[in-house]
């Protein structure tokens, strides 16, 4: 069945860097629109970054610009958050979705998905 996989959570030092992996199974990513999103204890799920299917254009949302980077290898099925410099509000549950029909602000604002992952954590403390 068609399904989303994060990885490359943990836990990390203020400042410094992780990777996260989101990869498709059973549909081609290469198609949709993909997001991540996060969502810390007591908090909404945010969005943080979205791409697009066919150019490779991101949105990112106000508190992630200049330190994270999304991108995408269609060739592996797969969509990346390249997080850097984090801070200890980074930490939180990072998820990834992916939709058809939509641009990429809209997604990341209204966090739409009609496949999402099961979560990766992620905890930035000294």
């Amino acid at each position: 069945q068609a399904q989303l996989v994060e990885s490359g959570g943990g836990l990390v030092r203020p400042g410094g860097s992780l990777r996260l992996s989101c990869a498709a199974s059973e549909f081609t990513l290469e198609h949709y629109v993909v997001g991540w999103f996060r969502q810390a204890p007591g908090k909404e799920r945010e969005g943080v970054s979205c791409i697009t299917s066919f150019d490779g254009g991101a949105y990112y949302g106000d508190s992630v610009k200049g330190r994270f980077t999304i991108s995408r290898d269609n060739a592996k099925n797969t969509v990346y958050l390249q997080m850097n410099s984090l801070k200890p509000e980074d930490t939180g549950v990072y998820y990834c979705a992916a939709t058809l029909f939509t641009t990429t602000q809209t997604m990341c604002d209204q966090g739409i998905g009609t496949y999402w992952g099961q979560g990766t954590q992620v905890t930035v403390s000294s």
